[in-house]
This record gives C-alpha cells, sequence and structure tokens, in this order.
C-alpha cells in the first residue's frame, strides 16, 4: 500500500519529528511512504502536535481527509498560531464557536480585547480536524476518549507510541558528571516546563538528600521563563546536589545521561494526553521511572512504574519513592528490567508498524477496524528432550567421540530447542558434523533432514552413520560458500534451519546468508542460531586480566589441514538480537548458557563487578542460543552495526 505522510522531521527538533522517522523505518517493510508530498498518491496520514511545527499537516488534512494521528488532546496552541499570531481574529473565533459553543465564543471576545488570556485548557479545539478525518490514530484511551468527547464517531485506533531500545555508556556519562558508580542518580529530561513538576520535584529531592546526602540529581532541558531553576535551587539548598545541564541537543548525549540515571521522573501536571517519548527511551534502557498517575501515564501496568497522584501528598510520595529506589538499587533494578521487557513485548516499532499499517488498510478499504489481541509473552519453544546416550551413540570415530563429549551440552541445548518436524517437513542443518543430524529425523521426527558445508558449489556428497546402538542414518550435504554462493535450494523450501558454530567463522559477508537462509525458509519458518558469547563472564574475565576474550582467535600454522576452526568474529546477545531482527526475523527465544564447560563458581567476582556498576548480568553465559521464526522481509542488507 501507499502511504503519504505528513509530518515533522529531522532535523527539526521535536519528539514528534523523532517519532515520525522512527515510524517510517519500521513502515518500509509494510508500504511504500512518501514524506510531505506536495499532493497526496496513497492514503494520507497526518501526524498532528499542538505547535506551529504542525500547521501544514492540520491544514492539509482539512482540506484532502485522511487518518489524523493525535499526540495530545488539545490543538489550541496550534490554531492560535493559524489565526491569533497571524491576525485573524475573526477565524480564531469561529473555531472558539465551532468547538466550544456560545460560553467559548463570550470568552473569545474577552480575550480580544485583551481583558484575559485564551483559555488553551478548556477548549481543546479538536472538533474540526477531527470532523474531516476518515479515521483516528493514539497512542491512548485517554486520547480516544477526549476525541470521543469532541464528537468523533469514526474508527479509531489505539496504537502504543514505539519504544527505542538504545545502547549506552552509563559508566561514560557518569564520569563527565564527575560521580562514581554509587552515586544515587535522579534525572529530570526534555524542557524544564513548571507543569512538569519541576518545583515539587525539588523540595521533594531536598527531603531526600537530608537523609541520603550522597544523592544526586540532573536537569537536562532548557528551562522555562517561567520556571526560576537557580532562584528555587538556592532557596532550597540544592545548588551541590543538583545540576542544570541545559538543552541536550545530541540524542546520543540525551541518551547516555538517561543511561547515567538510577531513577528517572517524569511528571506532569495538568496533562492533555501526551505520550512523552523520552519516557519510552527510559523504559528500553531498563531505567525505574515515576510518573504522575494522570492521563495516557495512568494506563502503563503499575509493575514497571512508580505513580504519583498530582495534588495534596504529591511531594512526600515522590520524596518517598526516591529514598526508597536510591537505597534499594535492587528494587530500582528490578522494576527498570520488567519495563525493559514490556516495551520489548509491547512497544516495538515493527509491531507499531504492523498495527498502523493494518488500521490504515482497514480505512483505506471502508471495512471494520479489529484490534490485535494483546501480545502474550512468548510461551517456552516445544522440547522433546535427546538423551545424552543417544547423542553420544552417534559420535563415531574416537576423535569425534572426544568431540560430541566436549560440547554435549551444546548439543542437548540446540536438539531441545529446534522445534519438532513432522513427515512432511524438511529441516536443513548447516555445517553439519553429523552429530546431531540423525536426532533431528529420529527423535524430532522431520520427514526430510538435510545438510551442508562448505566446499565447492555444486557438489553433492552422500554420508552415512551407524550409531553404537546400531541404527543408520543417511542424508545428502550439498557444498557451497554460505558467504558467496546462492544457496541450492528453491525459495521457502525448509520448515527449519539450523545454523550451529558457523556464524563465528564468517570472515565477509554473514548477512549474505542471514538473508540466504531467509529466501529458504518457509513463512513462519524457525532459525535456530548458536554461537559463543563475547559478552561472557568467562570473556569478560579474560580481557581484565589481561587475555584474548574469543574461544578460538588463535591463528592456524600453515602445515594445518583446518579451514574452519579459527573464530573471525564473535557475537553479543544483543548483535544475535540485532542480526535476526535485520534478517527478517521475531527472535522467539534469546538465552545463554555452558558452552564447552559448565559454569565456574570462580567467575562470580565478575558477576558481583557487574553488580556494583549496575551493569546486565542477564546473558553472561558462554554460548549463545536463539531461535527467530521469519515474519517478513529481510530488513537491512547491511547493518550499520556490523558494517563499515
Amino acid at each position: 500500500m501507499r502511504i503519504s505522510m505528513y509530518s515533522p522531521m529531522p532535523p527539526a527538533m521535536s519528539g514528534i519529528a523523532d517519532y515520525s522517522a522512527a515510524l517510517v523505518e519500521a513502515l518500509a517493510p509494510h508500504a511504500e511512504v512518501e514524506i510531505n508530498p506536495a499532493a497526496p498518491s496513497g492514503i494520507p496520514l497526518y501526524q498532528i502536535g499542538n505547535n506551529p511545527d504542525h500547521i501544514d499537516a492540520y491544514e492539509r488534512a482539512l482540506r484532502e481527509p485522511g487518518v489524523v494521528v493525535l499526540h495530545e488532546a488539545n490543538l489550541h496552541h496550534l490554531i492560535a498560531a493559524l489565526t491569533i499570531k497571524r491576525g485573524d481574529w475573526d477565524a480564531y473565533l469561529r473555531e472558539l464557536e465551532f468547538d466550544g459553543g456560545a460560553d467559548a465564543l463570550a470568552f473569545g471576545h474577552l480575550v480580544r480585547a485583551l481583558e484575559t488570556g485564551p483559555d488553551y485548557d478548556g477548549v481543546p479545539m479538536l472538533r474540526r480536524v477531527l470532523s474531516a478525518a476518515r479515521g483516528l490514530i493514539a497512542h491512548s484511551d485517554f486520547v480516544i476518549g477526549a476525541a470521543r468527547r469532541a464528537g468523533f464517531t469514526g474508527p479509531a485506533a489505539r496504537i502504543p507510541h514505539g519504544a527505542w531500545m538504545p545502547d549506552a555508556a552509563r559508566m561514560t556519562y557518569r564520569a563527565r558528571l564527575g560521580l562514581d558508580a554509587s552515586t544515587p542518580l535522579v534525572g529530570v529530561f526534555g524542557h524544564l516546563k513548571p507543569y512538569k513538576r519541576i518545583a515539587e520535584s525539588m523540595r521533594a529531592f531536598q527531603r531526600v538528600v537530608r537523609n541520603e546526602p550522597r544523592a544526586r540529581m540532573i536537569l537536562a532541558g532548557e528551562p522555562h521563563p517561567e520556571l526560576p531553576i537557580e532562584q528555587l535551587l538556592g532557596s532550597l539548598g540544592l545548588r551541590e546536589f543538583v545540576r542544570v545541564l541545559g538543552r541536550v541537543d545530541d540524542i546520543g548525549e540525551f541518551t547516555g545521561y538517561l543511561a547515567a540515571c538510577d531513577v528517572v521522573l517524569n511528571l506532569r501536571y495538568p496533562t492533555v494526553g501526551e505520550t512523552s517519548g523520552t519516557l519510552l527511551r527510559a523504559f528500553g534502557l531498563g531505567k525505574a521511572v515515576v510518573v504522575s498517575d494522570v492521563g495516557a501515564f495512568a494506563e502503563f501496568p503499575d509493575e514497571i512504574c512508580l505513580k504519583v497522584p498530582p495534588g495534596r501528598g504529591e511531594e512526600a510520595l515522590i520524596a518517598d519513592y526516591l529514598q526508597l529506589l536510591a537505597q534499594r538499587g535492587d528494587l530500582s533494578r528490578a522494576m527498570g528490567e520488567r519495563a525493559r521487557r514490556w516495551v520489548e513485548r509491547e512497544c516495538t516499532w515493527d509491531r507499531a508498524a504492523a498495527m498502523y499499517t493494518a488500521f490504515l488498510r482497514s480505512v483505506e478499504r471502508g471495512e471494520e477496524w479489529t484490534p490485535p489481541a494483546a501480545v502474550e509473552p512468548s510461551p517456552p519453544p516445544a522440547q522433546i528432550t535427546v538423551p545424552a546416550d543417544y547423542v553420544r551413540s552417534w559420535g563415531g570415530g574416537p576423535h569425534a567421540v572426544e568431540y560430541v563429549e566436549t560440547h554435549l551440552t551444546r548439543f542437548q541445548r540446540t536438539l531441545d530447542l529446534t522445534p519438532p518436524g513432522g513427515p512432511e517437513d524438511s529441516v536443513l542443518e548447516m555445517g553439519a558434523y553429523l552429530q546431531i543430524t540423525p536426532s533431528l529425523k529420529t527423535r524430532l521426527g522431520y520427514g526430510e533432514v538435510r545438510g551442508c558445508y562448505y566446499g565447492p558449489a555444486g557438489t553433492v556428497e552422500r554420508k552415512s552413520r551407524e550409531s553404537a546402538l546400531g541404527e543408520t542414518f543417511e542424508c545428502e550435504v550439498d557444498l557451497f560458500d554460505a558467504e558467496k554462493d546462492r544457496f541450492p535450494y528453491d525459495d521457502g523450501r525448509f520448515t527449519t534451519v539450523l545454523c550451529c558454530e558457523l556464524l563465528e567463522h564468517l570472515p565477509a559477508d554473514p548477512m549474505f546468508m542471514m538473508a540466504e537462509i531467509h529466501r529458504v525458509l518457509k513463512g513462519g519458518g524457525h532459525l535456530v542460531l548458536t554461537t559463543p558469547n563475547i559478552a561472557s563472564l568467562r570473556a569478560i574475565a579474560a580481557i581484565l586480566q589481561g587475555y584474548h576474550p574469543g574461544f578460538f582467535p588463535a591463528y592456524l600454522k600453515p602445515e594445518s589441514a583446518s579451514t574452519d576452526a579459527r573464530h573471525n568474529r564473535e557475537y553479543t546477545p544483543r548483535e544475535i538480537y540485532l542480526l535476526m531482527n535485520d534478517a527478517g526475523f521475531t527472535v522467539t527465544h534469546l538465552e545463554t548458557g555452558p558452552f564447552r564447560d559448565i559454569p565456574k563458581p570462580e567467575l562470580l567476582w565478575v558477576d558481583h563487578l557487574l553488580e556494583r556498576y549496575s551493569l546486565a548480568r542477564d546473558l553472561r553465559g558462554d554460548g549463545i542460543y536463539a531461535v527467530g521464526r521469519k515474519t517478513g522481509p529481510v530488513r537491512h542488507r547491511f547493518p550499520a552495526w556490523l558494517y563499515d
């Protein structure tokens, strides 16, 4: 489908511009999107916020009706910019009467006479744009409810605001602030306006430092003229405890300061239903967050943030929450991790884009919109346990038996995670040594089992093996270069592909292999990928003690017959997640665990070090075990994180 989207875009310094840029990228696999075209060639999509940046989108939405995305339930400032600031008081009064009736018009005459200011809060100015809209998208039920009260009766979709899952060096930005790992740090981000409860937060923080004098706060945003920050800090005696960073335009620095914090305050009252992009970034970073219990913020699950009702008792409750989170780092980290998992499940940009596409298509076709069911956590992968003795029985010669014994834990876990098949299903094992290959047929039930290995393209070898139990197994193994040669299989040939201990050997173009795996898999088919973990406790310990972190970085002697032992690049679990996502797979399972040896207690000192510096302690096993399901096209052939 074609979408003509009207919105401010970067480099405009706007949260909605950042939102629109991320959305356009996520929409690319689903639709052809034009940005701010002179005339729409697809269904018009208007991103509307309450400031002059949206004048063009608003005026077009009236001339060329389409789907309106309301980022907040009030457009009064936008209408004032369209009318009063252009000297068109008559138009302003007409809009007041259309939206709020005779009372609003009467008040407007007082505004025109300069006897009072506009009733920005009381008259939301939504009715005009909604009366022309063919459909409505909002991030919260709060905004959709406001639209209904304004008279909108058309189709409406609640699509969660996408969440960024950024990487940031927490300690780098703490060092910039002159803070060590253990100093409790609270952050407030964005334009420092009075309605963000800045004064209330300062007074609450004053209570905190009385009991926890090590605590510090940063204010990363441009102070509003009506908020005398410096005077407030002086009167409360907080100058040595609070640092005003001012406006931070660079998104990398902004994210870095977010990552440096232990707790993020995202308070606001009154609210018009806006959703904070900063809040979603904080969730994506796994931060403990305190929000106001109002508007769209009240709709977030209670387990991922602490909520403060505005009004009486607000400052005391903010102080109690901050002190609790400052003193109990385990609680703040646990809440932040729940938030990160929630947005990773519910608020991905891919999910938002899929919902956008489905809703826009329903509007375009005049069909009823059926919201998707709530996303539930993925169930554990189906397992058929293959006994260790059965895996051993296929070991082969003495050297192979030793190899199987060394890697037995990995073999068993790989088979555990491989989805079972049926007589009609086919499976491809890449880099097949025939240690676990027979089990794919005899224990997991696949009707066709095929292998492949490095070698001259076009060569097919017939392999056979007899187990110690007397079973026989045969399969064909195709030879080719997985980084250069088109795989010798038709599109959608396989139900499952296993790519185990192969990725780390590739020297040139791993995404070629990933794209080919994607091509030969059926829609909804699974990729099982295992590889060493360069971010394991073992690897970290090696670096800190002056050794190479890789499993097999050694160069091979010229006379060595081996061609595939050395590891060219090992990966972190996050990189495997990105690799699968870029290749068009939804990651359904990602874990780390034993690879060759059992976990060693002597590495617990590294775990303690990670805890001290509030660094992630999960996914630190020696081996990465991932399962992905083919759910869309290849997203990035040369992702920037992997290719220069």
